[in-house]
């Protein structure tokens, strides 16, 4: 068998397609003469009615030569076999029929009667005879192409019509072997369906060890996308590939989810007017100057760098330790039409590194720096805390050192609500950074020091959103770290309008103060109706306890270290007008200077030293303003 085999592989490679359609003409020229004669054995009821088939002699060959001519008049012989096994039948029927005409007005000639049921039995015995010979030929020379290959045996997830088209269709291929169907209706399993059994998925293991199933193709595209993941996942746990037949909608390009998703902007869901609109730019301050903004690839630093180059600043110093995130940014600015009034300068560096602060903010004359720069992830700043302490605290006092030696007009921190009562590292830090700027404040007051304070950036890296949507993307969970867990919000346009704005603010009874700016965010966000917006937004369902049967479950994973059920904007209760109503400006009571740098002196020691812990406990205890901390961390600075 396989030195058959083998001699009908080679055969197969050897034809052209000429060849080809000639063997299939050939074929049909042969089946008329043949159909013909099976028809004269039923129509006289005789295996061999010689009589009768000496008087019709002739009627075989003008049937050949008929035949052959209608087969290249309907272009048979271009049509490919696979294609028999699915809709190819169609093409032959009018041959059958062409060809049963031409044989009735054969026999209608003198001396070549044959009765009509006879004709009509000829008719159906070639249409019968062309599609077996074809089917057959078919099934010969795919076991010639599987000649030395390696079957891969494939299940089909779905027995409805698209389950059964793909399975029409993946019987002619070369490699493929479907072995059955799963559907999760219980009333199609042990049925069969295209001469394949239908199975429980529930025995998929069962099936997948006993059947050495490789493969299973989902063919299920009425199902919502969630939940074909979570099949797809469940499968690839056992080891299988698992591939999706697409719906029409994915075809057509209109049907995928991450765009459904991104459709939705990010302020649809503040549940708040958004103020971006409202606000003023300040740009009165920044026209004509030289601004350095650090961090100015992340987040809320691109969006700065964006509209700053609406206000004409004379330069703008884009400062970042990311060698990517600077060619992003700087390659976006230089794209924006109204930046050609103003000096485009990326300057690559740290703001721990005070020779590159400070050659950047003397070489480049820069009066206005907006710091932006920081480590702003929970999760990986609690894991890392003395680089998040070095780069959010140190990395603020080397720029604003480098800021007042310079004789630097105004300087202002972005900050974040996190730093209120910080439970965690990077709050504390941040609220450490704010100490910092304070001090500078009350020392310095040649430059004009402001904070601002942000709640939670809507589609900034890490923020809820983009998490959330990647999750849903995948077909869930989403994870929630808490129920009742709520954040205040705003929009990346927001964040850098308050921040420009803020920066135009001056108060000449406050020089020797570093004014702390909030925004009026109204009532924080519950994250749980969040997650649920999103996922109904995206033309999902919530799947829950009420509705098990739905798309998408919200997963609650417990609060992650150092994390807040509930942000706080304001430290004291303090709040006094700006010249905008929605911004505030919060009344807060800050350290001693002696104190801040006595901290500082204590922190750096411990961070030479690698002791996280100790530098942890440093910083939250400063940030909470622990009564007895300052003291004795003057008792430590003078004892080393």
């Amino acid at each position: 068998m396989n030195a058959l085999r083998k001699t009908l592989f080679r055969v197969s490679q050897s034809l052209t397609r000429q060849h080809k359609q000639l063997a299939i003409w050939l074929l049909d020229v042969s089946l008329a003469p043949a159909s013909f004669l099976l028809a004269c054995m039923f129509t006289y009821n005789s295996p061999w009615p010689s009589e009768q088939l000496s008087r019709l002699g002739i009627v075989f060959a003008m049937l050949a030569v008929f035949g052959g001519f209608a087969s290249v008049a309907l272009g048979l012989m271009r049509i490919k076999l696979k294609s028999y096994q699915t809709f190819g039948t169609a093409g032959l029927f009018p041959y059958a029929a062409l060809v049963g005409a031409g044989a009735f007005f054969f026999t209608t000639l003198p001396g070549l009667h044959f009765p009509v049921v006879g004709t009509l039995a000829f008719t159906m015995i070639l249409f019968l005879a062309s599609i077996g010979a074809r089917v057959l030929l078919l099934q010969i020379y795919l076991a010639a192409l599987r000649y030395n290959k390696v079957p891969v045996r494939v299940l089909i997830y779905g027995a409805g019509t698209t389950g059964l088209r793909l399975a029409s269709a993946l019987k002619a291929h070369e490699t493929i072997r479907v072995v059955a169907f799963l559907d999760d209706d219980p009333h199609l399993h042990s049925q069969r369906m295209a001469g394949l059994r239908i199975l429980s998925p529930d025995r998929i293991e069962d099936i997948v060890r006993n059947h050495e199933i490789s493969r299973v193709i989902l063919a299920i595209p009425s199902v919502s996308a969630p939940r074909q993941m979570r099949i797809g996942r469940q499968l690839q746990s056992l080891g299988l590939e698992v591939q999706v037949v697409p719906s029409f909608e994915q075809l057509a390009g209109t049907g995928t989810m991450a765009d459904v998703l991104q459709s939705v902007p990010a302020g649809h869901f503040l549940n708040r007017d958004r103020l971006d609109v409202s606000l003023p730019d300040g740009s009165e301050t920044y026209q004509g100057r030289s601004v350095m903004v650090s961090g100015a690839g992340g987040s809320v630093g691109s969006e700065l760098c964006r509209q700053l180059v609406a206000c004409a600043p004379r330069r703008l110093v884009l400062f970042e330790i990311s060698e990517i995130a600077l060619y992003t940014i700087e390659r976006e600015l230089r794209a924006m039409p109204c930046t050609r009034l103003t000096e485009m300068v990326p300057v690559l560096g740290s703001v721990t590194d005070a020779r590159s602060v400070r050659q950047a903010i003397l070489e480049h004359e820069v009066e206005v720096v907006l710091h932006a720069a920081a480590y702003k992830h929970v999760p990986l700043v609690e894991g890392n805390p003395i680089s998040g302490l070095t780069n959010n605290v140190f990395g603020t006092r080397t720029l604003a050192d480098a800021c007042v030696e310079a004789g630097v007009k105004r300087f202002l921190l972005v900050s974040t609500d996190k730093a209120v009562r910080p439970t965690n590292v990077m709050g504390a830090s941040k609220r450490m950074a704010e100490l910092v700027i304070q001090d500078m404040a009350h020392r310095h007051t040649g430059t004009q020091f402001s904070i601002v304070r942000f709640g939670n950036v809507l589609g900034s890296s890490g923020s809820v959103i983009p998490l959330f949507r990647e999750q849903i993307a995948r077909g869930g969970p989403v994870t929630l770290t808490h129920e009742d867990v709520t954040r205040y919000f705003m929009t990346l346009s927001e964040a850098a309008r308050l921040v420009l704005l803020a920066g135009s603010f001056s108060d000449a009874s406050s020089i020797d103060r570093a004014n702390v700016f909030v925004l009026d965010m109204g009532r924080p966000v519950r994250i749980r109706d969040l997650a649920q917006q999103l996922i109904e937004a995206a033309g999902y369902t919530l799947r829950d306890r009420n509705n098990p049967g739905g798309d998408i479950e919200i997963k609650v994973i417990g609060l992650r270290p150092g994390e807040k059920l509930h942000e706080e904007l304001l430290i004291g209760d303090g709040l006094l007008k700006t010249p905008h109503p929605r911004i505030l400006r919060a009344s807060e009571e800050d350290t001693g200077g002696c104190e801040i740098a006595v901290v500082l002196q204590h922190l750096g020691r411990i961070a030479a030293t690698g002791d996280a812990e100790a530098a942890r406990r440093l910083a939250l205890d400063v940030a909470l303003g622990v009564p007895d901390v300052l003291p004795l961390a003057a008792i430590a600075v003078r004892s080393s």
